[in-house]
């Protein structure tokens, strides 16, 4: 069901989806009932009780919502953004080849309260219109402090084969995308960028995963476009969420 999992902080988890997990996503054209199972197995998997993931309507924009309150039918419908931050409460998001990306902090001055918890979908229209550095943003606002991030699978630069004008286009905007894939042609390394972008806002990678395209195991839009999507998830352990 996971790809990778590991507790970032104590008492608090990240964990990104496999294709074993299934499909996600309720945009795909998969059946909602189907979806809806699998994110109840997913949230049993990761040993969240009566809690939920909050997902969110991705856009490729730059906005950021701020979660507030338990995810279930009184949250009301999920936020239309390409990022969240929340004081705790479980986030997801979702992917098939873009950047998935869980970000923690301590809340400042104290160490008992729950931590800032973050996560962002970074495709290429997003990391260029700085989605990552908005959601770090937002997370201090919140008063998060020391914050590490860990990068989900995605397509890797050799795989993500791009027009010469996109290419140029979006290395003037984060040069440390620009790229040549592994045949010779204009490329984009998107993990790269999101990779610069978080060192540049003082956020430390922990960790990064591998390419989706060359792994079977994950979904790639860019292998497949009939495909489902995959997590990257962040969450307290509920002893710690009610600190």
């Amino acid at each position: 069901m996971f790809s990778w999992r590991a507790e970032v902080r104590p008492g608090v988890w990240a964990a990104f989806t496999n294709a074993a997990a299934g499909n996600l996503a309720l945009h795909v054209g998969d059946d909602p009932d189907a979806v809806r199972t699998r994110r109840e197995a997913l949230e049993h998997a990761a040993g969240l009780g009566s809690g939920h993931f909050r997902f969110m309507n991705q856009v490729h924009g730059n906005d950021v919502a701020v979660v507030a309150g338990p995810a279930g039918p009184e949250a009301g419908p999920a936020p239309t953004a390409d990022a969240m931050v929340s004081a705790g409460e479980p986030l997801a998001v979702m992917v098939a080849d873009c950047v998935p990306v869980v970000l923690v902090g301590e809340h400042r001055g104290d160490t008992s309260a729950a931590p800032v918890l973050g996560v962002v979908h970074a495709g290429r229209p997003g990391l260029a219109a700085g989605v990552v550095p908005a959601a770090v943003e937002r997370m201090r606002a919140l008063g998060a402090t020391g914050i590490s991030a860990w990068i989900g699978p995605s397509i890797c630069g050799k795989c993500y084969e791009v027009p010469e004008g996109m290419r140029a286009d979006v290395a003037a905007i984060v040069p440390a995308t620009w790229f040549t894939t592994s045949q010779g042609t204009p490329g984009l390394d998107l993990p790269a960028g999101v990779r610069s972008q978080l060192e540049a806002a003082g956020v430390a990678v922990e960790y990064s995963g591998g390419c989706t395209r060359e792994d079977t195991g994950l979904f790639s839009y860019r292998r497949n476009n009939h495909t489902g999507r995959f997590a990257g998830l962040v969450w307290t352990a509920p002893d710690r969420a009610g600190a």
